[in-house]
């Protein structure tokens, strides 16, 4: 088949500008896609930390004010290894420090509808024959709300097909009516089948109306965005366009994430040399202050601490890992309370529960490589990548059936160890009591050495390369042209 012409639209890639899953899925997937002899180009805007990285970017493109809210812009092309960027360089809009969505005092920037409204509006521009490059992509493929007013300005104002992908439904951008005069949009927009939503304009709302195709970033999850518990108020909507709605497993960097050639590890292993996995353990012991010792096992954590992770189950039993006897490592932030709560568990259990409020990328995969099991019970997981990160690792996850969690962990049981499927462990219930349950069975599973390594192997020859991803977007791209079409 011919090649397509891609542009990627997203508001964070890794490792410049990332707050979660979407900064990973935006530096790999587009790679993946160029490797695939596709043509493809990244917009976002010009952080400071990209300017930064990027100091040679060459202007290819003035753009004008497109709107009373849309200041003048210009784009910028940098070249990041194999893959062409284009930077949307608007100082007025972008040129701030830390989050891209929120301010020091961890408050939304109070123009962000105009910050991405001008990313989607540029995104459409150039999906449409009067592109300012001279270069017109087959398909747009914006990314969460924050690019996802693309789809809507293309069906306003005609252009390419497009895409958008949903990486968490419970962030919809919402603003006040005034902003459609301001981004832009026309009168008649403001429909329920338009970019109105409950007397507001939903950035969201209006792509996964106006967009040739959806995706999510995972089978169960485009699953469960239909019903209401996970939608967030637009299952109606997503169960009307359901032959339009795709799920596509996320990938891994499987370079970056490689335990036999890690280079934050101090040695390396591969499945068929776990032997090797035992000095990471201890590393990680010394490194965190935990009692060095081979005879429990170590539990890990890499989270945002948050109820969602459902990092708040295990706040509750995790008094009772050392009576087991187990060590547990944490590595995270988030909500103050449980930050707090965690801190105070390693005060009164030195030496077995340790924890480093923050994160480290570094620690990050030593913590992956030197536990024995990986706690996720998230409460919902669109994808997630962490519990796919410990089973390349030979690390079991400890997590709840649900997103891409429930497509990428089998757990242990008679049939699955038959097949040679399983390879982690799913909780049976949202408890602190499930939770529990669940770990003293992975401490007795634990102690035979045999069957804890059938388990991590199983986990460690699964491909969760890009290749297949990338080839599941390229079929969705078509079908999005066809239905343009």
């Amino acid at each position: 088949m011919s090649s397509l012409s891609i542009l990627f639209a997203t508001s964070e890639m890794a490792p410049w500008v990332k707050t979660g899953g979407l900064g990973d899925v935006a530096a790999a997937l587009p790679a993946a896609l160029r490797k695939a002899g596709h043509d493809i180009r990244v917009l976002l805007p010009a952080y400071p930390a990209l300017k930064q990285a990027f100091p040679t970017a060459t202007t290819v493109a003035e753009l004008p004010a497109f709107a009373p809210g849309l200041p003048i812009s210009r784009l910028l092309a940098a070249q990041a290894g194999k893959l062409e960027l284009l930077l949307l360089d608007c100082p007025e809009l972008y040129d701030r420090p830390g989050n891209p969505y929120l301010d020091v005092t961890g408050h939304d920037w109070p123009d962000n509808a105009r910050r991405f409204g001008l990313l989607s509006r540029v995104a459409a521009r150039l999906g449409q024959p009067d592109s300012p490059l001279g270069w017109q992509p087959d398909i747009v493929h914006a990314n969460d709300w924050q690019t996802a007013l693309a789809p809507a300005y293309l069906h306003y104002q005609g252009g390419a097909a497009s895409v958008v992908t949903v990486h968490n439904i419970a962030f919809q951008g919402c603003f006040g009516r005034d902003m459609l005069a301001a981004l832009g949009l026309p009168e008649h927009a403001w429909r329920f089948d338009g970019v109105e939503y409950h007397d507001q304009l939903s950035f969201l709302k209006a792509g996964l109306q106006l967009a040739s195709q959806i995706s999510t970033v995972s089978p169960t999850y485009a699953r469960e965005v239909q019903d209401e518990h996970f939608g967030y108020g637009l299952a109606p909507l997503l169960r009307h366009r359901s032959a339009e709605l795709r799920g596509i497993l996320n990938g891994v960097d499987t370079d970056l994430w490689n335990p036999a050639t890690d280079p934050a590890l101090v040695t390396g292993y591969a499945a068929n040399r776990l032997a090797a996995k035992r000095a990471n353990k201890a590393a990680l012991q010394t490194e965190m202050g935990l009692e060095v010792t081979a005879d429990r096992p170590l539990f890990g954590v890499i989270s945002r601490l948050t109820s969602q992770k459902g990092l708040d189950l295990l706040l509750t039993v995790a008094e009772g890992l050392p009576e087991l006897p187990a060590q547990l490592v944490v590595l995270g932030s988030g909500d103050k309370l449980m930050e707090a709560g965690f801190v105070e568990l390693a005060k009164r259990f030195p030496g077995q529960i340790v924890v480093k409020i923050g994160f480290d990328e570094g620690l990050a995969h030593r913590i992956e490589a030197g536990a024995d099991c990986f706690v996720m019970p998230s409460r919902f997981e669109p994808c997630g990548l962490n519990q796919m990160y410990s089973l390349r690792y030979g690390t079991p996850p400890i997590v709840r059936a649900t997103g891409g969690l429930a497509d990428t962990v089998v757990d242990v049981c008679e049939d699955t160890l038959a097949d040679k499927s399983a390879n982690g462990f799913v909780l049976d219930g949202d408890t602190p009591h499930a939770l529990w349950l669940t770990i003293e069975h992975v401490c007795r599973t634990w102690q035979d050495k045999k069957l804890w390594q059938r388990i991590q192997q199983n986990g460690m020859r699964r491909d969760f390369s890009w290749t297949h991803a990338a080839n599941e977007y390229v079929a969705l791209y078509r079908d999005a042209i066809a239905t343009r079409a």
